[in-house]
């Protein structure tokens, strides 16, 4: 009995050294293809921003500008960098970051990693929660679709998803000011707490209902499409026939043969979506003035702040990247189908 118990294991251990080495090659290729990524993101953005027909000197001095002396402008162009070939800018800015430094935001007036600290807590807090608010609505209402495929409710969800899914972010976030807080009254509209007064807890989850609603049911209609795709081709695979013969009670089917395949192409699907996640908080965070990364963003764009600019591409960039590769190493572990190829 003995052996018999270790040769049933043996196909177990086995599969688990696949796991593992397929973790592995996983993080062994995405952490060499990463440097070269960044290092492509950054020098696109140098490359843009010399191409730009933004003026940074004029934005540093506004208005003053026309009365500035030549001997001015130089001496702000050395300062700021702006008198580098775009090549030299961007080394510098390179070593600096290697040094811990990514320059200093003239739109803000301190350095650029001091904006990042301040404003992507916020970005990350109303991002993770239209996250988890659109899987949780995906499921439950996957869920209630999956016990009729094809019938009245799972129609009228898909219909409703491939509707919500050609509206554009910006256009649910000003609908959902318009019915919530400007027609009902119900939510407040802008920022993380009332005007002159510090954020609580319970200032900012008030203030955070419309923005994560509106970044959510961006989200929602694609997760719950490929929701119900691999819900249908589970219902016409052959283990969930084999199951229906053998006798077993719809529930047992639903919840042991049909869910537990169907929500593993989400896992893959949410690393697919992560830029478009990115760039929906955004725009939803400038629709509703919320303290995150949106507003430096414009800011500096508006004013030709290169060094914020490009760290906030490298800094989304590098998001992307982590986040699909924790997207693919979970559905390795979810699904024992998926290998890595050679």
């Amino acid at each position: 009995m003995v052996v018999a118990g270790l040769l049933d294991q043996r196909p177990v251990s086995r599969r688990l050294r696949e796991r593992r080495a397929d973790l592995l090659h996983l993080t062994a290729r995405r952490a060499a293809a990463a440097p070269l990524v960044l290092i492509a993101v950054t020098l696109g953005a140098f490359i843009l921003a010399a191409a730009s027909p933004l003026n940074p000197l004029a934005a540093h001095f506004g208005s003053g500008y026309e009365r500035t002396t030549g001997a001015d402008r130089a001496a702000a162009a050395a300062a700021l960098g702006t008198d580098l070939a775009w090549w030299q800018a961007w080394w510098s800015w390179v070593a600096g970051l290697a040094a811990g430094d990514a320059g200093f935001s003239h739109a803000y007036r301190q350095p650029v990693l001091e904006v990042l600290t301040e404003r992507l807590p916020w970005t990350i807090l109303l991002s993770a929660t239209a996250l988890a608010l659109a899987l949780a609505v995906t499921l439950v209402a996957g869920a209630a679709a999956a016990r009729r495929p094809h019938g009245a409710l799972d129609r009228a969800l898909a219909g409703l998803a491939v509707s919500l899914s050609a509206v554009p972010p910006f256009v649910l976030a000003m609908a959902s000011v318009a019915v919530f807080a400007v027609a009902l009254g119900w939510l407040p509209v802008t920022g993380a707490a009332p005007p002159g007064q510090d954020p609580t807890v319970a200032t900012v989850a008030r203030h955070l209902v419309l923005p994560a609603v509106a970044l959510a049911a961006g989200q929602v209609p694609w997760m719950l499409l490929a929701l119900r795709r691999a819900v249908l081709d589970a219902e016409a695979s052959a283990p969930v026939a084999e199951a229906r013969a053998r006798g077993l009670n719809e529930r047992t089917v639903l919840t042991g043969h049909i869910a537990a395949v169907s929500w593993k192409p989400l896992i893959a699907l949410l690393g697919a979506r992560l830029p478009e996640l990115i760039a929906g908080s955004l725009v939803v965070e400038s629709v509703f003035a919320w303290p995150g990364l949106a507003a430096a963003t414009v800011d500096a764009a508006l004013e030709a702040d290169f060094a914020l600019l490009a760290a906030v591409t490298l800094g989304a960039s590098a998001t992307v990247l982590v986040g699909t590769w924790l997207a693919d190493c979970l559905l390795l572990l979810a699904d024992p189908r998926v290998r890595i190829d050679a």
